[in-house]
């Protein structure tokens, strides 16, 4: 389920710059319309595309990446029908396997995707097949794209090498999704920052509403440490509607946590200038 009831948030006290990006966002069908994927480990509540207009209509935000989510498998159709909605507000990134090859992949750079998802979350069905990543890493190499990697903390280590040796950009979720109650001392969290200060890589400071608490602001030094280890490689979004989260969110207080994550330079290219770079808007 997801933790959002979809309900107006209040607006937030902090006004984002004109052209903020929302780096990280979902679709969820509606499933009537854009089915769940049989093999699912989780059925959110449908969150259309109007419900994340609405959201970003009244945060400020006005450019926005929808990632694909598990749930939807490897049928890119809702993200790509929300992208068709407004092609100069959107981009996506997409979920793709073997069967993907380049023709599949250019109808999908023709609708506005710029990267793939791999998710090596456990509870989310553990790291993907090694030779099946490498082999779509390689096709999407020419198109220019990036992966984002959805990776838990425990993993970070293990996983640095491979990360630290990719030919293509590489996205890190959610701060590596590094426990806020651990620390920014962590081991987890140190191996994060070593690989935030390769040139190819990427940390997206969101989730600050999956590695702490409410009111969150215990993720605000991880944010911090990410931004001064990273700044142009650094993106920021809301994950809205927050799948698999047992705690409610109201954007507008990740919204106003922004300004306590850097200085206002820091902050243009975290919401527009690394964005803009990274997909093309």
């Amino acid at each position: 389920m997801s933790a959002h009831s979809l309900q107006p948030s209040r607006r937030p006290r902090t006004k984002l710059p004109l052209g903020a990006c929302d780096a990280h966002c979902h679709v969820f069908g509606p499933a009537a319309v854009f089915p769940y994927a049989p093999d699912r480990r989780y059925t959110p509540e449908d969150a259309p595309k109007e419900a994340l207009i609405a959201l970003h209509d009244r945060l400020g935000i006005t450019r926005a990446v929808i990632v694909q989510a598990s749930c939807h498998g490897t049928d890119n159709d809702a993200m790509l029908d929300c992208i068709a909605s407004d092609p100069a507000r959107f981009r996506g990134v997409a979920i793709v396997d073997d069967e993907f090859d380049e023709a599949k992949l250019r109808k999908l750079h023709a609708g506005g995707v710029r990267g793939v998802r791999f998710n090596f979350v456990k509870h989310l069905g553990g790291a993907p097949d090694m030779a099946v990543f490498e082999r779509v890493i390689a096709r999407i190499k020419p198109f220019g794209w990036h992966v984002v990697l959805h990776v838990d903390a425990p993993d970070i280590l293990a996983l640095s090498p491979m990360i630290a040796a990719l030919p293509v950009t590489a996205v890190i979720d959610h701060m590596g999704r590094c426990p806020a109650e651990n620390g920014v001392g962590q081991a987890a969290f140190q191996s994060l920052l070593g690989l935030a200060r390769l040139p190819h890589v990427w940390v997206k400071v969101s989730g600050a509403e999956r590695i702490a608490v409410p009111p969150f602001t215990a993720a605000i030094p991880f944010a911090r440490a990410l931004m001064a280890a990273a700044p142009d490689r650094v993106l920021w979004g809301t994950d809205f509607p927050h799948p698999n989260l047992k705690h409610p969110v109201d954007e507008a207080d990740l919204v106003d946590m922004l300004p306590e994550y850097g200085d206002a330079e820091g902050l243009l290219k975290l919401l527009i200038d690394n964005p803009t770079r990274l997909y093309g808007f």
